[in-house]
């Protein structure tokens, strides 16, 4: 279900109740039931746009805000996740640490003396993952972003290795703006 649809749910709900002409059995106990289930969804929503709001304001008037959301791709959302999950990012000894523990370095799958190559890993925090994926995600129309997955596919990679590459790249730039307490500044890309 899309993020935004249960709001109309719930209006679609009540405007089908309400034009309802038809009696069959069980329209008794489903008027009854229904509009409540309807009613607890409604509260649910509203208790969600609560909490939404107050996430806004915990991230607006947190110390690092201006620095995370200074990354395109980076919201409330995600922001306020990576908050949760990284702090200000001393915890992580490196930008590779910080990778790792996202889930986002790649494995190198061996048996023996065999050694069949790199795969995404399976470890790791999966919500800080999701959360690079999806900053990484929104963060396509930046031209920075957007060089280096191009850079990925012209390599030869297809669209599911090219947007991992450029979540861990995105993990390494994080890394650096939390340790530095600088904003975002997009490198110039080298022309030739």
């Amino acid at each position: 279900m899309a993020p935004r649809m249960p709001e109309r749910l719930v209006d679609e709900i009540f405007t089908a109740l309400d034009e309802q002409t038809v009696i069959v059995s069980g329209t008794e106990a489903a008027a009854l039931i229904v509009p409540s289930l309807a009613a607890s969804l409604q509260a649910v929503l509203d208790q969600r746009k609560i909490l939404a709001t107050k996430i806004e304001e915990l991230l607006a008037n947190h110390s690092l805000s201006k620095v995370l959301t200074s990354l395109p791709g980076i919201g409330v959302r995600t922001g306020a996740r990576i908050l949760i999950d990284v702090g200000d990012g001393s915890g992580f000894p490196s930008a590779a640490h910080l990778a790792s523990y996202a889930g986002l370095a790649p494995t190198t799958r061996s048996s023996g003396s065999s050694i069949r190559g790199e795969q995404p890993c399976r470890r790791g925090n999966k919500q800080l993952k999701r959360t690079f994926f999806l900053s990484a995600f929104a963060a396509l129309p930046d031209p920075a972003s957007r060089t280096y997955y191009d850079k990925k596919i012209n390599q030869g990679k297809h669209h599911t290795q090219a947007h991992p590459c450029l979540a861990r790249r995105r993990a390494d730039v994080l890394f650096a703006i939390l340790r530095d307490g600088t904003f975002y500044e997009p490198q110039p890309t080298p022309t030739g």
